[in-house]
């Protein structure tokens, strides 16, 4: 197991913004995996999409490796943010574009 562990180690840390999920960013294939992909590109932040679904032990690796029973699952700066309702709650509020800029990460508009 620790060979997927070091994968989305690695992932996770070489890249600024990484989202777990089920599909990709252009072909989501849960709902919710979806509403954090139309977040992401409304506020504007690049992104890299691993799709869980390509591999069963990725899926239950990427599980292990954040404790979070659920996809998808986002990646800030080898943080981990949250799931759906997570992001969901944090755009609303206004808090994922000043979340991304204390982060030092580029937002392209911002709402």
């Amino acid at each position: 197991m620790s060979g997927i562990s070091d994968y989305i180690d690695s992932e996770v840390k070489n890249s600024d913004v990484v989202l777990f999920m089920k599909g990709t960013p252009g072909f989501p294939q849960c709902g919710f995996s979806g509403q954090v992909v139309q977040i992401l590109d409304y506020v504007g932040v690049d992104y890299k999409g691993i799709n869980v679904l390509d591999s069963s032990e990725l899926r239950q690796g990427i599980k292990e490796y954040s404790n979070w029973p659920t996809i998808p699952q986002l990646y800030v700066k080898g943080e981990f943010v949250g799931g759906c309702d997570i992001v969901r709650e944090m755009f609303q509020a206004g808090e994922l574009q000043s979340f991304f800029d204390e982060k030092g990460i580029k937002v392209k508009g911002a709402a």
